[in-house]
Formats: C-alpha cells, sequence, structure tokens
C-alpha cells in the first residue's frame, strides 16, 4: 500500500526550481517526488533532523 500522501503549496525561490526541474527531467520524475526525496535524505541524518540549516 501506497503511503499517504497531502497536497500543499509552497513557494521557491527562481534557483531552486530550475534545479529541481533540471532533477525531474534528468530522472524521469515529477517535481514533487524530487522534493520528497530531497527533504527526505536531508531529514533522515540525524545530524540535520529537528534543524533548519540557517546560517
Amino acid at each position: 500500500m501506497k503511503p499517504l500522501k497531502t497536497k500543499i503549496s509552497i513557494t521557491l525561490d527562481e534557483p531552486i526550481l530550475e534545479k529541481i526541474q533540471e532533477l525531474a527531467e534528468l530522472y524521469d520524475k515529477s517535481m514533487s517526488s524530487c522534493i520528497n526525496v530531497i527533504l527526505r535524505e536531508y531529514l533522515k541524518d540525524d545530524k540535520n533532523a529537528g534543524r533548519l540549516p540557517l546560517p
């Protein structure tokens, strides 16, 4: 059974959007799928979980 998904709306900086579009085309995936993978991998790392990478 597929995991439940929730639709949201986000605003991205143009360079981030462009990079995600490039990755989506490269891997023949949707932008939503690419964003999910990026966030999942970031949050899976214990040093990242629970914090924002702010300067």
